[in-house]
């Protein structure tokens, strides 16, 4: 083997499943439930864990590029499981601690698994995920309107759907708008009278979540996306095809919104979500004013608070995702999250902005992804498993990239939305 360090590969004969597609069939199911998680533990937790179960039976491959990633998601969670020794006794940090290793586990199953037969599993990542997506911005809609219509619109304010915090709603969104906004941009929305509804509900999920970060996110993501977009794009026809489109969904969303706001309820919900000054961001106990108070702190304690130990000492949650690994997961755990988002925006940015089979997969993910690095500074995302699908996924691309280009002819040129990629031409990603 030249591009693998492990292979746990079983020989066809020995294999335990003997379904070659049932893992991807989990897969689909899996990622299409990750938008129901308002109860612990969540059908996507369990049919994660079904999903590695049955493709680890299979045999799987890890490609070297992948490595860094196992070492320092290995390093993040290490780090919180040495500042738990001293709580050992106490059941919440505990478990705590191994949902961070379960989620550290889907993040590398999702690098591995997109590795192979990358396209075909795309597909079916994208599909399942807007189908979460959709069922996510309908129940979003049917509640604002069942609540508006009973003359409660206390409970409406902010739309959670099957989630516990709007906030991770509104995130959550974000793969899902890029993927279908995507289609429409480059003319590859193959039942426009199906696609333009779902992105309808999908942008409505978004905005009644009323998460001022998630707005940000899926604006910057976008802005992120159609500058890729134009930047590789194959001529300048294709660039004002994509920039008109891009301005076409703009006014779409302007339109939208504008309705939207004729709505006395909705009115007051975004002037309060848009004013950048609330109670519990500023002064000295506010969110920021704790998380500046923790840092000298923390610069004494190698292994932190411990996890769980912020909001016993701040009575808050950090509310900050490099704050909390520091404080929840040590010095070992914080300068390894650190490293992991530079890492993979550098991988990141290699990927969008070079050419390849998957380079327009990687348009989607990575914006998605470096977004969620970006609202770490605000929140605490260090458990949502939509983060750990982002970007395990981005590090499975770099690795299916670099497998393509080792297998690719030397004067081979990637179609920016290969429908036939290195699977379909019966090369190394057609092994399994």
């Amino acid at each position: 083997m030249t591009d693998n360090v492990f292979n746990a590969r079983q020989p066809k004969a020995g294999r335990i499943v003997s379904f070659p597609r049932l893992d991807e069939s989990l897969f689909w199911l899996t990622v299409a439930s990750g938008s129901v998680v308002f109860i612990e533990p969540a059908p996507y937790d369990v049919l994660i864990l079904i999903t590695i179960f049955a493709w680890a039976l299979r045999g799987f491959s890890i490609h070297r590029t992948v490595l860094p990633l196992v070492v320092l998601v290995s390093a993040w969670t290490l780090g919180g499981f040495i500042a738990l020794i001293p709580y050992w006794n106490e059941p919440d940090p505990v478990g705590y601690m191994f949902s961070t290793l379960y989620l550290a586990t889907t993040c590398l199953f999702f690098a591995i698994f997109l590795c192979e037969r990358t396209t075909r599993r795309l597909e079916l990542l994208f599909n399942a995920y807007v189908v979460s997506c959709v069922f996510a911005g309908a129940v979003a809609v049917l509640a604002w309107i069942a609540n508006f219509g009973g003359g409660d619109l206390d409970s409406a304010e902010r739309a959670t759907a099957f989630f516990k915090d709007p906030n991770v709603l509104g995130s959550y969104m974000v793969i899902g708008f890029l993927v279908l906004t995507q289609r429409l941009l480059l003319g590859r929305a193959k039942r426009l009278w199906i696609e333009l509804p779902s992105l309808g509900l999908v942008a409505a999920g978004l905005f009644l979540s009323f998460s001022r970060g998630s707005w940000g996110a899926a604006a910057f993501a976008l802005a992120m996306m159609v500058g890729f977009l134009i930047v590789t794009a194959d001529s300048k026809r294709m660039r004002f095809r994509v920039a008109a489109s891009a301005a076409g969904v703009l006014l779409m969303v302007i339109v939208g919104v504008g309705a939207a706001l004729s709505v006395d309820s909705l009115r007051t919900s975004f002037s309060e979500r848009v004013s950048l000054g609330h109670d519990y961001d500023e002064g000295p106990d506010g969110r920021f004013g704790r998380q500046i108070r923790a840092i000298p702190m923390l610069l004494d304690r190698p292994n932190g608070f411990g996890p769980l130990r912020f909001r016993l000492t701040f009575g808050l949650e950090p509310h900050n995702s490099y704050v909390n690994s520091f404080a929840s997961n040590g010095w070992l755990g914080g300068f390894s999250f650190i490293a992991l988002a530079l890492t993979t925006g550098f991988v990141g940015f290699r990927l969008c902005g070079r050419s390849h089979p998957y380079q327009r997969q990687a348009q989607v993910l990575f914006p998605a992804t470096f977004v969620y690095f970006l609202q770490a500074m605000q929140i605490d995302i260090d458990h949502w498993r939509m983060f750990y699908l982002s970007v395990g996924s981005v590090w499975g691309l770099e690795a299916a990239r670099l497998r393509w280009l080792a297998t690719a002819r030397p004067n081979a040129r990637a179609e920016p939305l290969a429908t036939h990629s290195a699977e379909t031409s019966g090369n190394v990603d057609d092994r399994d």
